[in-house]
């Protein structure tokens, strides 16, 4: 039987010894929880145990559990589709996964008509894999000129780098590196409304790998939940 609480604490305990080898301050990288597929029960035992932040990829999920979450900060971190954004502005502390000026447009004006600016990650799709969302590693620049330029209520926090899904993290390790290379050099651009602070790269499978190669935010639900059950209702 899966203790959500134990496996929080020596979740936290294996990142801060993995961002400390990698010559970094414990508590520099934040554990996200995603919640898709999980019951509100589980997401508050989660919550109980430590957990501050929840991922969700679906807006559905965020609208049917949030009034039964207790207090958190939410991230949407799966595809957002733009006639989906009005749903959400006044609920998640960041999007992860902008990869259009479209959708940024969107969530602009959406977050203008409440007086809200939004913390927002571009996405990169490093591997290029046609079943995964994200924009191509130079396209990148381009697209935060083009948000800087257009929508004056979002502020670029970073990038969510995804790498292929690979049963051997080892594989993915140059996609994170590419990832930490761009984080660097892109945030080094002077602007009010760019504010690199994240770098979302790693997930259950892969998390170790991509602390190494410098990241501060991994998404982590199955070694915190257990293998997820598609068949429950949520």
């Amino acid at each position: 039987m899966k203790n959500i609480e134990g496996n929080i604490i020596e979740l936290k305990a294996n990142i801060n010894r993995l961002a400390k080898a990698a010559g970094r301050e414990e508590d520099e990288v934040l554990l996200c929880a995603v919640t898709k597929t999980r019951t509100p029960e589980e997401i508050n035992e989660a919550i109980a145990g430590g957990v501050t932040d929840i991922g969700e990829n679906k807006v559905q999920e965020i609208l049917d559990k949030y009034d039964s979450i207790e207090p958190c900060r939410w991230h949407l971190i799966g595809h957002l589709q733009t006639n989906k954004v009005k749903y959400i502005v006044d609920k998640v502390f960041m999007i992860h996964s902008v990869d259009s000026i479209r959708l940024a447009q969107e969530i602009n004006r959406r977050c203008l008509n409440i007086g809200k600016t939004m913390n927002i990650l571009i996405q990169v799709n490093s591997a290029m894999e046609d079943s995964k969302f994200g924009i191509p590693p130079e396209e990148t620049e381009s697209l935060i000129g083009e948000i800087l330029d257009k929508c004056p209520n979002i502020v670029i926090k970073g990038l969510m780098v995804i790498g292929p899904f690979s049963d051997e993290p080892e594989d993915v390790r140059e996609y994170f590196k590419e990832g930490k290379e761009l984080y660097d050099k892109y945030g080094k651009i002077q602007h009010d409304k760019l504010d690199f602070q994240f770098l979302s790269m790693g997930m259950s499978n892969d998390y170790q790998v991509a602390i190494e190669e410098g990241s501060n935010i991994v998404r982590i639900g199955t070694a915190i939940f257990g293998a997820r059950d598609y068949s429950k209702n949520i």
